[in-house]
Parts: structure tokens; C-alpha cells; sequence
């Protein structure tokens, strides 16, 4: 109960953490939950702190209330200076006797340091409890960190007939509003959306959350030749722009253009290992067909959110195709939206 809580306070964290991890943390003592706090910003208090902090500002006797008290947190207490000092030393000073740990930190300088740390300073350990859930809170981090690249999220909406879009590749809407307000939050809890060329032109995305209330994602657009008319709504300078191409590299206001040496060979793999370098933890790829196939080609996916609408078109560019069976499926407004999670 305690770590379904922790879990809770991470998620709240969502838009404003990454490249850090989601942390959720309580302090509790004799059955109740005394203290609770989550890591809200990058480079600001980690959630042990703000769990601590709380302890001792709503408690006349925090000091004393905190050496008699458990600790629950999702991800194993830092150990090493990042932007900020190492909690398991607070833990450790703060005379706290007995910590319970979701799940191990994989980073190099944690990975089980934190709770070498601890025990050490005769901290009682112990790990492991909701495992899973907290590995799946922060898969984007895992990701990151084990594989060295962004998780990436694949995106698109068919008919049920599963076309993905006119031959003549005008704009035609699919889904229902629900969708696309579902859509715009997904955005928000992401680093960066990735379309191709033919998607800028033939939608004039903005690529933000006007239908959310949060924040807008890094936009990623592949552009080989650099084709696309600086007239377009992703030139607007209102957020961050990449624009991967064969051309050049440069920044001019908020669009940075970044050279690719291969656009022949290992596209998708180039397009990640270039944004890991930048800290991108998670994208959603969100079209066109030939840019989604690439990333399915490639095996480089972690999850796929595909909308089925209504209507049927009879003709158009074919919707990309996914082996196997999907692990949800949900109804979002009139449209169906099934997920898959990539497995191998």
C-alpha cells in the first residue's frame, strides 16, 4: 500500500523530471503516513528530501519522529554529487532506522551503491517491493540508461480498413476529438515528437499540447534535403526544433539543424544515438508511413499506440503493420486504440 503510494507522488512528476528518474517517497511511523514527497524539477530536491522536509515541518517533534520511522521509496537513494547531495546520506543522518526500496537504481554511480551505503550505516534494507511497477514507472530512465537511447513510442491512426492517409497525402482527420486531446497529453509527458518531411507538408503540424495544459515537447523533424518552407508552423520558434537533414549543422533561433553522415544506413539508430547524446529520454514517432517503418524495420521501438477509426476509405497509404497480438485495448470518443509493447 505504502509503495503503490510512492508510486503515486512519482508519476505526479511526469513533465518537469526528465533525463532524471521518477521518485516517490514517504516517511512512515507506527502504521501512518507521517511525510511524503516526489522529485518535482530536474536538477531540484529529490523525493527523499521533500519526504524529510515535510516530516519536519509538519512535525513539532520531527527530529525525534524520524529515528523511530520507515522509509518507502520507488528507486534506490542516490549515493553520489549530482545536482544534488547524496540522499542516502540524508537518509543516514537523519537517524531514519529502516528503509523499503521499489527497485535498484541501474545508473553506474548508484546501482546498488545506495543501499551498500545505507546498510553500511546500519540502515535495516528492504528491496524489491512492487519490483515491477517501479521498473515500469520509469522505463524511459531504464532505457536511457541500459540501452543508451531514448524509449521510443510509435504513433499513428488508421481506418478500419487500415489506411494511414489519402494517396494524394492531404490532411483527413481519422479520430474522434478525444483522441486528439489524448494525443496532446501523451506529448506532454514525453521530451520530443518525431515526424518526417511529408508529414510537415501535408499537415503544417504545430507539434504542441494546445488541447492539454502542460508542456509542449521537443519537435523532431527528418528532412534530407531541407525541403520544407520556413513558412511552416514548425518553424514558429515557439519550442525547441531538430531537424536531422544531410546538409549542414546550425542553430538559428530555437531550430537547430543537425547533419546526418548516413541517411542510406541505419537512419533510426543515428536519429537515437544523436539524441541520447542530447538527453532525450523518451519520443513519440508519430508519422509518416515511411518514417514509422523505419523505426518498425528496425526493431527500435518500445511501444506502439495505434487509433482505429470508423470510417473505411477504400484506397490510400497503407497504415504500417505490427506481428502479434496487442496487450490493451481501449475504446477512446469512437475510436479503438490498441497498444503493443515491444518484446524482443
Amino acid at each position: 500500500m505504502f509503495m503503490r503510494r510512492c508510486i503515486e507522488l512519482a508519476a505526479l512528476g511526469i513533465e518537469s523530471v526528465s533525463p532524471n528518474p521518477l521518485v516517490g517517497a514517504l516517511v512512515v511511523s507506527d502504521g501512518k503516513i507521517v511525510g511524503e514527497g516526489y522529485h518535482m524539477k530536474f536538477g531540484e530536491a529529490h523525493a527523499e528530501v521533500n519526504a524529510i522536509k515535510n516530516v519536519l515541518e509538519s512535525n513539532a517533534d520531527g527530529p525525534a519522529l524520524l529515528k523511530r520511522s520507515t522509509m518507502y521509496v520507488s528507486l534506490e537513494p542516490c549515493s553520489h554529487f549530482g545536482k544534488t547531495p547524496p540522499c542516502a546520506d540524508l537518509i543516514i543522518n537523519s537517524n531514519i532506522p529502516r528503509i523499503v526500496i521499489g527497485c535498484r537504481d541501474p545508473f553506474p554511480h548508484v546501482n546498488g551503491n545506495g543501499i551498500t551505503r545505507l546498510r553500511d550505516a546500519g540502515v535495516e534494507v528492504i528491496e524489491g517491493i512492487l519490483e515491477n511497477e517501479c521498473y515500469t514507472l520509469n522505463k524511459r530512465f531504464f532505457t536511457r540508461i541500459q540501452k543508451q537511447r531514448p524509449y521510443i513510442i510509435l504513433k499513428w491512426a488508421q481506418t478500419k480498413d487500415g489506411f494511414f492517409a489519402p494517396e494524394n497525402r492531404s490532411q483527413k482527420w481519422i479520430t474522434s476529438s478525444n483522441s486528439r486531446q489524448l494525443v496532446h497529453r501523451w506529448r506532454s509527458e514525453e521530451d520530443a515528437v518525431l515526424i518526417g518531411k511529408n508529414t510537415a507538408l501535408a499537415d503544417n503540424p504545430r507539434l504542441n499540447v494546445r488541447e492539454w495544459k502542460g508542456k509542449s515537447p521537443i519537435r523532431i523533424i527528418v528532412d534530407r534535403n531541407l525541403e520544407l518552407s520556413s513558412s511552416l508552423n514548425i518553424f514558429d520558434q515557439s519550442q525547441d526544433t531538430i531537424i536531422f537533414n544531410a546538409l549542414r549543422t546550425e542553430l538559428i533561433g530555437r531550430t537547430k539543424y543537425l547533419e546526418l553522415e548516413d541517411f542510406d544506413n541505419l537512419l533510426p539508430q543515428l536519429i537515437c544515438y544523436q539524441l541520447y547524446l542530447m538527453d532525450i529520454q523518451s519520443v513519440i514517432v508519430e508519422g509518416g508511413a515511411t518514417v514509422l517503418n523505419l523505426f518498425i524495420n528496425a526493431g527500435l521501438w518500445d511501444e506502439a499506440r495505434v487509433f482505429t477509426g470508423k470510417e473505411e476509405w477504400e484506397s490510400g497509404i497503407i497504415a504500417p503493420v505490427l506481428e502479434g497480438k496487442p496487450l490493451h485495448t481501449i475504446t477512446v470518443g469512437s475510436d479503438e486504440l490498441n497498444t503493443w509493447q515491444n518484446e524482443s
